[in-house]
């Protein structure tokens, strides 16, 4: 096999996490056609086609995703080369995770200030967005760390993941709704917010609703947004499914109201995702104690 560059593994990730040749090469400051020469070299040399088309979009071959798994953390290695290199530099001293909406209002800031307190001058980027988003952040080497739910076993091809705790799915309104005096009435006629499509409790949701012989609706609104979701709910009658621990300080507070939904499934287990391999650095390894140790609490 014929050697592979630099250029060629930073063009295939940037194709990989744009899912566009245009787009990747806009964010690599060069011309399309250099991108498109770029992945028809690296494919020949690699004897295998990484991309298909799926619309408009670019989408990995299962080929594509496994080496995707090795790019990601081999260009990662080669950075960390070149930073330990530089001159007065510190190895290790910015660590960046990457969590569900669901985990950034109460146990990612809880870990976060324990963190701090044990390690004094570390900075910790936190990032939130889908699972999907994430998982492939980390694999590219964006992201050192998830906490997410547990993905399928086709995307956890690579990556490690450890249950921290398992959490339901709830259906929450604003304190005054209707439903709060008359939890028997049905949800029907009431304007409903859904989590997005692609977001991992979606089917949990439509799953429900087809256990009690309706249709998935369609909601007025999509999103796992607390700050969005919150300023909805407040200002109608909408009724939210969502992950509890989104909106776990809301009705801690009163403000929201959970409604008693018999059978609504609990959608899986939260815990950390890292990619396969060795041990994780002293550094990380101090960031997923904090978690757990914010989570036994």
């Amino acid at each position: 096999m014929r050697e592979i560059s630099y250029r060629h593994v930073r063009c295939f990730l940037e194709i990989a996490r744009l899912q566009s040749v245009g787009q990747a090469a806009e964010a690599l400051a060069v011309s399309q056609p250099a991108v498109s020469k770029t992945l028809r070299e690296l494919e020949d040399r690699l004897g295998v086609k990484l991309f298909e088309r799926a619309g408009r979009r670019l989408r990995l071959t299962a080929e594509g995703a496994v080496f995707q798994a090795h790019a990601g953390l081999s260009l990662l290695e080669l950075q960390r080369g070149v930073r330990a290199l530089s001159a007065g530099a510190r190895i290790g001293q910015r660590i960046e995770v990457g969590v569900l909406p669901t985990v950034a209002t109460d146990l990612m800031p809880r870990a976060a200030l324990t963190f701090a307190e044990r390690m004094p001058g570390v900075t910790l980027t936190i990032t939130t967005g889908p699972n999907w988003l994430l998982l492939a952040q980390l694999r590219d080497g964006a992201l050192d760390l998830v906490i997410g739910r547990l993905a399928a076993p086709a995307a956890m091809a690579g990556l490690v993941f450890e249950q921290l705790y398992v959490e339901a799915v709830v259906a929450v309104v604003r304190a005054g709704h209707p439903l709060t005096a008359d939890p028997a009435r049905a949800l029907t006629g009431f304007p409903l917010i859904m989590p997005p499509a692609g977001a991992i409790i979606r089917p949990v949701v439509e799953q429900y609703f087809l256990s009690i012989g309706q249709e998935p609706p369609r909601g007025f609104a999509e999103t796992v947004a607390q700050a969005v979701g919150r300023g909805l709910l407040t200002r109608s009658d909408a009724v939210w499914f969502i992950s509890r621990g989104v909106v776990a300080d809301d009705l801690a507070a009163g403000v929201l109201v959970e409604l008693d939904l018999p059978g609504l499934p609990i959608p899986g287990p939260v815990g950390l995702t890292q990619r396969g391999g060795d041990a994780p650095a002293p550094l990380l390894a101090e960031v997923m104690r904090a978690i757990r140790d914010s989570v036994a609490r």
